[in-house]
């Protein structure tokens, strides 16, 4: 058996926390530059309010009804994250972290007991030590787990645990579940997919396999599978390497001057070498990308990017930065404000697995020892060596919403006064 623990509403429940009050209100979380909805409460999304909605087009809802905003508080909600894994790996043999808010268990081999009732007290645990509702799902495949955490969410009578495993129930289900709500099946298989007739996933299961595995390569094999009760997607119980790595935002008011704007980039790939140093990695190709604000049109629209190739791997500051400079001057117009800039990371590979030529080996050394050296400086003193061209200034974002971080910062703790 596989388990999903799936934290209902994350973002919104992790604000309740400390804000109960808001329980039963609309509240709505913002993105990094309080620009669009990125999570909502129950009684927001009956508002119509939808995700990747721009704030401004909803303010009039907003105001009408009330709704409670906050900016995203993103180490307020790593923290619960880390807090409910670390219940979640007291509860079972392994786990697979799929996101910040779900998670799956390895329930294979541990047999004698009831899965239903284990489900409702790890739910209950999770609520009693966090605050966090969390919704447990359990069947026998990780595509039909996730089904049975989805029913805790629609039906509350579960008490926030599903054990989802006779025949005849997961027929049930599955004659119900629209096919675009099954995991995997993405946007582009949709339509295709309701042209033939199949609107749900019962439909889905009545299709040959020859036919999927024609029409939907291996991916649809292992949905399929998965959904007629066969294990078909592996558990991976250590964190996997991220095949590509993207650091962007949006800025809280335009750039139109190349060097500010440099400068945003420039944090962007110290960013990206950082993340793939830490999962020892390094890449080959880079693409960067500038934006203007779409929402503007009476603005001029420019959506510049160029991907540039690498000499050799790396995973160096210094060689990322000068190669997002070199791909920043290109795609720059003068004249123009850029609302969201970015940088990936691309044809990643393990750094002990990379060619080097006789010429450069001696310089990556070099970088390697330098590189090692700055992350060990950073992340055990307040003090952070950068590269010049960062600049002094942090990254334009606005966060007028934002709650303490209550879990995370000494000076932010919440006060208890007793009278």
């Amino acid at each position: 058996m596989f388990a999903l623990a799936d934290c209902n509403n994350f973002f919104v429940s992790c604000e309740r926390v400390f804000r109960p009050e808001l329980n039963g209100r609309p509240v709505v979380v913002l993105s990094n530059n309080d620009g669009c909805i990125i999570a909502r409460s129950n009684e927001a999304k009956a508002l119509g309010i939808k995700m990747g909605d721009p704030l401004f087009k909803v303010r009039d809802i907003i105001n009408r009804h009330g709704v409670t905003i906050f900016s995203g508080n993103m180490p307020l909600y790593a923290d619960f994250s880390r807090r409910i894994r670390s219940i979640l790996r007291e509860s079972a043999p392994q786990i697979e972290v799929y996101s910040i808010d779900e998670a799956f268990l390895d329930l294979r081999g541990v047999d004698n007991i009831n899965f239903d009732s284990y489900a409702k007290q790890l739910s209950l645990r999770c609520r009693k030590y966090t605050g966090i509702p969390v919704s447990v799902g359990i069947a026998p495949t990780k595509t039909l787990a996730k089904i049975a955490a989805q029913l805790c969410k629609s039906y509350p009578k579960l008490r926030g645990g599903c054990f989802m495993h006779r025949k005849e129930d997961i027929e049930k289900v599955l004659r119900k579940l629209p096919i675009e709500d099954v995991w995997g099946i993405g946007r582009r298989s949709t339509p295709r997919l309701k042209d033939i007739g199949v609107n749900t996933a019962y439909d889905f299961c009545q299709l040959s396999e020859e036919w999927i595995r024609r029409n939907m390569g291996i991916n649809g094999i292992r949905i399929w599978r998965e959904l007629h009760g066969i294990p078909a997607i592996g558990f991976e119980s250590s964190a996997s390497a991220h095949q590509s790595i993207c650091n962007s935002r949006s800025f809280s008011s335009e750039i139109y001057d190349f060097t500010e704007l440099l400068e945003q980039v420039v944090k962007f790939a110290a960013m990206t070498a950082e993340k793939l140093r830490a999962q020892h990695s390094v890449c080959s190709r880079l693409t960067v990308f500038a934006y203007t604000n779409r929402f503007h049109e009476q603005e001029i629209q420019q959506c510049g990017h160029i991907s540039l190739p690498l000499i050799e791997p790396t995973d160096s500051t210094i060689d990322i930065v000068r190669t997002c400079r070199e791909a920043l001057s290109d795609i720059y117009v003068r004249g123009v404000g850029y609302k969201k800039a970015g940088v990936i990371a691309s044809d990643i590979i393990p750094s002990e697995g990379r060619h080097l030529s006789m010429f450069s080996a001696e310089h990556n050394a070099r970088h390697s020892r330098l590189m090692q050296t700055i992350d060990k400086i950073n992340s055990t003193t307040e003090c952070h060596i950068s590269v010049a061209s960062q600049g002094m200034n942090a990254i334009k974002a606005n966060s007028l919403h934002r709650s303490p971080h209550y879990t995370t910062s000494w000076e932010e703790l919440p006060v208890v006064k007793i009278l």
